[in-house]
């Protein structure tokens, strides 16, 4: 049995979704931020409170070959997630982006932001993905290591790249 979801207007929805991807951009391990924007943007789509609006090309290539990003409209925020195979017949490709546009301006944290997306999906923490990773092993400052860089020590000291 499902539980009921509770009221949140898409308008805080995409707010959220803002803070978490704006917080993503600069976080040391992103994915958890990255899937929970996407996630929550697919389930808006699902209920036909998000549109596709077109492609884009990507601003940051991968591995310097050109890509696109599919951009969509929550709210008055607008977005890029990955497009699905389907996306590259069915909408229409609009270049490069507009980089004199910008989203308004949310007034959420980060923490309040991720509890508004966690409820929204009806995922309790422990669920995402990122939680499921491996831990890391603590970085120290090798003895061996001439200008003192950090490295990641196993247990039998043999130094990890």
């Amino acid at each position: 049995m499902k539980k009921q979801q509770p009221e949140v207007s898409t308008n805080e929805l995409a707010q959220a979704i803002f803070v978490v991807n704006r917080h993503a951009k600069t976080a040391p391990e992103p994915k958890q931020l990255y899937t929970l924007k996407k996630k929550a943007i697919e389930q808006l789509i699902e209920q036909n409170l998000a549109k596709k609006v077109g492609l884009h090309f990507s601003d940051h290539p991968k591995y310097s070959h050109q890509h696109s990003t599919l951009l969509v409209q929550v709210a008055d925020y607008y977005f890029h997630i990955p497009p699905k195979k389907e996306d590259f017949q069915t909408m229409k490709h609009l270049g490069n982006v507009d980089q004199t546009y910008r989203n308004p301006k949310p007034s959420l944290s980060l923490s309040k932001a991720k509890k508004v997306l966690y409820q929204y999906l009806q995922w309790d923490k422990e669920e995402t993905p990122s939680t499921k990773q491996k831990k890391k092993q603590p970085q120290t400052i090798s003895p061996f290591s001439p200008w003192g860089q950090l490295t990641t020590w196993n247990k039998n000291h043999t130094r990890k790249r």
